[in-house]
């Protein structure tokens, strides 16, 4: 079967995007960090080992002109973060699936490609970030998916209750490495002294 690997992002839009980023440091430069972000990960995790897939919102962004090539578009649809989550995964053809976010400047082909191997071991992984949050979550897909109903999105507690909810659910959880995303003034300067 094949591996697909699924990047969840929005429109790239003043106003629209890292609006906690855009805060601190304004919301043109905000736009600017999140659209080379953006396009700047799909241009690294293309790749032959796997499908591409850009789960945009809002659904009508996938009709919008300019899109890499190589990456089939679809809508998130509507409600809350893990709902749309599972929606996406559910809708692809069968095989093992990684879900990735568009604001974590730290992934590569190898973090998938890692991902995917750990796949293997367990019926789930999970990328830890900094935060509390996490830039990835995969499935095996060889048993139904986890209802994600009661994680606390956007909180220090994002994480834990997913793998929480995961590991009842489904069992055992295994972990990629942790990365830094993107969220504040604070995050970006952290990036830029390196």
């Amino acid at each position: 079967m094949r591996a697909h690997l699924i990047v969840f992002a929005k429109r790239p839009r003043q106003g629209r995007v890292k609006s906690r980023l855009a805060r601190d440091i304004g919301t043109v430069a905000a736009w600017r960090f999140y659209r080379g972000q953006l396009f700047g990960l799909l241009r690294r995790l293309r790749d032959p080992r796997w499908r591409g897939w850009l789960a945009l919102s809002p659904d009508s962004a996938v009709g919008d002109p300019g899109w890499p090539a190589g990456w089939r578009r679809v809508g998130q649809g509507q409600g809350d973060l893990g709902r749309r989550m599972i929606a996406a995964i559910a809708a692809l053809p069968p095989g093992p699936v990684i879900l990735v976010g568009s604001d974590i400047p730290g992934i590569d082909r190898g973090a998938i490609a890692h991902a995917f191997r750990l796949l293997q071991r367990h019926e789930t992984v999970l990328g830890p970030s900094e935060d509390g949050g996490y830039w990835l979550i995969g499935f095996r897909r060889s048993q139904r998916l986890p209802d994600l109903t009661g994680v606390r999105w956007s909180t220090p507690h994002a994480l834990a209750d997913t793998a929480a909810l995961l590991e009842a659910q489904l069992g055992d959880v295994g972990y990629a490495a942790m990365l830094a995303d993107i969220d504040t003034g604070a995050d970006l300067a952290r990036l830029r002294r390196g």
